[in-house]
């Protein structure tokens, strides 16, 4: 089978054994995959990772204990946690210290012809949803994950600094919940002390900083973004001011799968390009454009739309910070 493979700064794609599935974990094809920024961050050194990424997908089960799943296009939480710690027993699976996490820390990523997963991990996608835009299903659902966190009632005013691929869903997210929505791109002159609550999805140290210049007295900044790297904060606002700064990651896959569902989330515009699974050094080239959006990875496409540049190999990755 292909897999695509990130080590010292690049991406090429091998040919892999189709992996062994052992007990409790499912086969999957993948259908279609996403490049996320956390892709492009281990691209650079994140978590010192080699190996296959990816953790967005929409996969077809073709083996698994379960019978009734085999066949079934499916999503995947992508944290795979040992369910026997203090943590997992508080329903804090997610921060398992014992975990792996698809496509990122210990277990081959989705971006291959078939990988496994836990049977537990996986969620069926509803027939009306299609399969590019159940491929949203793992961002949106950390999306879905600020107002699990942060109470913010319907009619409230948030602003959101960093318009790329994860600003653009909790936008969409906040939206459908209610809410008066800002954005802010990266250079965007924004008020001082003018909103309750703030979102930091730059991906930036920057970004942090000027969403805590925007938030108001005892407001919430939302911390959604990852930045591999030390980041150096001033402290002295967020003291003075009471300011909460609430980190904030994955979420659960049934709010977002009911908002695909329902349809009062749309997503399919979001996709700047389309690869096939053997292009994908090129496909991590357009994710790394600036302004890009979602790019998808499939086995079955044969041609490339939209295609990027011929080189595999990054120096240095434009920043995960998008401004369209």
């Amino acid at each position: 089978m292909l897999a695509v493979h990130v080590e010292s700064g690049r991406v090429s794609v091998r040919r892999r054994p189709r992996p062994r599935r052992r007990e409790g974990l499912a086969l999957v094809r993948l259908l279609c995959g996403g490049v996320c920024n956390t892709d492009l961050e281990l691209l650079r050194g994140y978590y010192g990772f080699r190996g296959t990424p990816g953790h967005e997908f929409v996969g077809e089960v073709v083996e698994t204990d379960d019978r009734a799943l085999v066949g079934r296009r499916v999503v995947g939480e992508i944290n795979l946690a040992c369910k026997d710690c203090d943590w997992c027993r508080r329903g804090l699976g997610r921060h398992c210290p014992h975990r792996t996490v698809l496509g990122i820390v210990e277990h081959p990523g989705c971006f291959s012809e078939f990988f496994t997963l836990p049977e537990c991990n996986l969620h069926v996608v509803p027939d009306n949803v299609p399969t590019e835009a159940a491929v949203f299903t793992e961002p949106l659902a950390a999306a879905c994950e600020v107002l699990e966190q942060v109470a913010i009632p319907p009619g409230g005013e948030v602003a959101i600094r960093g318009p790329g691929k994860l600003g653009q869903l909790v936008a969409r997210v906040l939206g459908a919940h209610g809410c008066r929505v800002s954005m802010f791109a990266r250079h965007d002159h924004a008020p001082r002390a003018a909103f309750r609550w703030v979102v930091d999805a730059t991906g930036s140290a920057e970004g942090l900083r000027q969403c805590i210049e925007m938030t108001q007295p005892r407001g919430t900044v939302v911390v959604k973004s990852t930045v591999h790297g030390a980041v150096r904060l001033e402290t002295a606002p967020v003291v003075v001011n009471e300011i909460a700064l609430t980190g904030s990651r994955c979420g659960r896959f049934e709010p977002a799968l009911e908002l695909l569902r329902t349809g009062r989330v749309q997503v399919e515009d979001l996709i700047s390009a389309r690869f096939a699974l053997s292009d994908a050094p090129l496909a991590f080239r357009a994710a790394a454009r600036r302004g890009a959006l979602k790019v998808l990875l499939a086995p079955g496409l044969r041609q490339r739309v939209q295609g990027a540049g011929q080189s595999s190999k990054w120096p240095t990755l434009l920043p995960p910070t998008m401004s369209v």
